[in-house]
């Protein structure tokens, strides 16, 4: 076995360190040309990527969960399904062709399962695998991965960390210090952490929210609790899809998947991009003509403040309810809302400001997740503590002075997969021209001290919540974050590296890094 290691080595299949863990018993450091951290939707549509467009590159998948999927694996409450179609949500390399347009969660978790079967990368997966800290050193040009397997801390390097987190906790959602919860003797819950033994027929639920959670659970829950109400602080905007396409559902029977899946994404960013540009530019219109939809879902008597948000569409993200089933169960008597703002919990529910009490068995708080940038992991650079709100995000995914990182980090107002497949690519040619200029590493760097802005233009709760926290972007290219698709696929996909902003430089292996005048700029 020593000696095919040592072969191995040589061939620069496998390259190794030593280290003590834990228990003072020393180890191997592996080293992989590339690692992607966590093994969601983003991190097996890395992995696909990579495998294609960088073969000869080796890498390893770090996921701290016992299983693939992500979001989709985590979240186990009734209903969950996407709030995006999935001719969009879906890999432009891999065809959706479940009849479902709006997906359900397991429909989901399967379409990445299969992904990460047929292109092979499941087998790159690192099960409890949970990094902590990583560290760069510019005179050797790596990354250093400190991580938690099994129980016992890991060491690893790498040249390339592309990291596929996602953006919030997963250990815990976010739930407001409500007055009195103690005292509620009900089932207090978290959609995050959902109990599998839940009973909720023939019970009275609240919801507490009103964004895509909340408008998830309330019709799955009102086909068997006695009574559920969504209660908001404010409304939101909602607005119906068919949760089948019927016009691909015909198109299938006459042409192959990828023609279809083609088309309908094509049709549906079109339809996207056109949409929330004409939210933002027309924003009364816009509001006006959202109204009147959920008005025509709903009983004559309806009060329509319960659907009518003071802010300008899309200052928030826009619900998605598929084949208006919120708004049927809401007509049938099944579930209500009620806008109002919460006095304290009671041992029977709620106190409302207006004086009413919402009687509950069970309260659900939907009030959202806890915004953490890269799984909350300690980073590094040449022994420096690395503080992301005091830096800048370069074309949404790079971080001004940190070498070889790459985040991925999807679309706040499309499907999240679009930009995570761009933002692959992208990531690829770096890894590439790396190769081809017989350079290292590439660090964004500001030399203009340009003005900064809030990295997401939202106003949503989580994301405020999280401002200080996270980077900002610049008020102009290239540290400016579009959120136009056909923009970012121009720039990213065919747009030149070499931008005066990005840097590609050597590692001086004698300590410290080679003068500026030998910084090599990308072709």
């Amino acid at each position: 076995m020593t000696l095919l290691v040592g072969f191995l080595q040589q061939l620069e299949y496998i390259q190794v360190t030593t280290y003590k863990n834990n228990k003072g018993k020393t180890m191997d450091a592996e080293y992989q040309d590339v690692i992607i951290i966590g093994a969601g939707l983003s991190g097996i549509g890395a992995a696909c990527h990579l495998s294609k467009k960088c073969p000869n590159k080796s890498f390893a998948i770090l996921e701290g969960r016992a299983a693939l999927g992500g979001t989709w694996d985590l979240f186990k409450y009734p209903g969950i399904r996407s709030d995006s179609d999935m001719y969009t949500l879906g890999y432009n390399f891999k065809p959706w062709t479940d009849p479902q347009a709006i997906a359900d969660g397991p429909a989901i978790l399967k379409y990445i399962n299969n992904t990460a079967k047929e292109f092979q990368v499941d087998s790159h997966i690192r099960y409890h695998h949970k990094a902590t800290k990583i560290s760069w050193d510019s005179a050797t040009a790596r990354w250093t991965v400190q991580l938690t397997a099994n129980g016992e801390e890991k060491t690893m390097h790498c040249n390339y960390l592309i990291t596929c987190t996602g953006y919030y906790n997963y250990e815990a959602g976010y739930t407001p210090d409500f007055p009195n919860k103690n005292v509620f003797k009900g089932q207090f819950i978290h959609p995050q952490n959902w109990p599998e033994d839940l009973n909720y027929e023939n019970k009275k639920v609240v919801v507490i929210g009103s964004g895509a959670t909340a408008v998830t659970l309330v019709p799955e829950l009102a086909k068997q609790t006695s009574l559920v109400t969504m209660l908001q602080r404010s409304p939101t905007y909602v607005t119906t899809l068919p949760k089948e396409d019927t016009l691909l559902v015909w198109m299938r029977k006459f042409l192959p998947d990828n023609w279809v899946y083609r088309f309908a994404r094509t049709r549906n960013i079109g339809f996207t991009i056109g949409f929330y540009n004409f939210c933002r530019a027309f924003p009364n219109a816009a509001r006006g003509f959202m109204t009147k939809m959920v008005k025509k879902e709903l009983p004559e008597t309806f009060d329509m403040k319960h659907f009518t948000p003071k802010y300008a569409p899309w200052d928030e993200r826009v619900c998605v309810v598929p084949d208006s089933d919120m708004f049927k169960v809401i007509s049938d008597g099944k579930a209500q809302v009620i806008t109002d703002q919460i006095e304290r919990f009671t041992e029977t529910g709620i106190q409302l400001k207006s004086g009413d009490h919402l009687d509950a068995d069970i309260i659900i708080s939907a009030t959202g997740l806890d915004i953490q940038l890269m799984g909350g992991i300690d980073v590094s650079v040449d022994g420096q503590h690395y503080d992301f709100s005091e830096k800048m995000i370069y074309r949404g995914i790079l971080f001004q002075d940190l070498p070889n990182l790459g985040m991925i980090f999807g679309y706040t107002n499309a499907s999240w997969t679009l930009k995570a497949d761009l933002v692959s690519e992208y990531m690829c040619r770096i890894i590439n021209h790396l190769d081809e200029s017989q350079t290292q590493y590439a660090v964004p760097e500001d030399h203009e001290s340009i003005n900064r802005i809030p990295f997401m233009d939202m106003s949503s709760g989580y994301i405020q919540r999280a401002l200080h926290k996270v980077p900002q972007q610049g008020e102009k290219l290239p540290w400016r974050l579009y959120q136009n698709y056909v923009k970012d696929m121009m720039m990213l996909r065919y747009g030149e590296l070499d931008d005066g902003v990005l840097r590609f430089k050597k590692a001086n292996k004698q300590g410290g890094l080679e003068g500026q005048a030998e910084d090599k700029m990308a072709s």
